[in-house]
């Protein structure tokens, strides 16, 4: 019996015998797995090969997010490195060695 003939069934016995508990907790558990299974149709991941995609996403995305910190470390470095070179360079003419910096 498919999803959808289980449902169908479910909601006629519920309307049927009256709704108890037992009925309703089966009726939304295949209504949810039902709307789970048409989503990911919908997504394009209701093949066997979809868990192989969702890990290389993950692992794509881990990557990016890994690229992302390095740029962000390496041009913060920069900006440091450029900050404290002026900082010596205000300070070697604040001081009068201007001199060496004409070298």
């Amino acid at each position: 019996m498919t999803n959808s003939n289980m449902l169908i069934h479910l909601a006629a016995q519920a309307e049927a015998r009256g709704s108890d508990l037992v009925t309703l907790r089966a009726l939304i558990e295949e209504a949810s797995d039902l709307g789970a299974a048409r989503a990911l149709a919908r997504l394009g991941l209701s093949d066997d090969s979809a868990a192989k995609d969702m890990a290389e996403l993950r692992e794509l995305l881990s990557a990016w997010r890994d690229a992302k910190t390095t740029v962000r470390k390496a041009v913060l470095g920069w900006l440091v490195r450029g900050a404290l070179a002026l900082l010596l360079v205000g300070l070697a003419v604040r001081l009068g060695l201007s001199e060496l910096i004409a070298r």
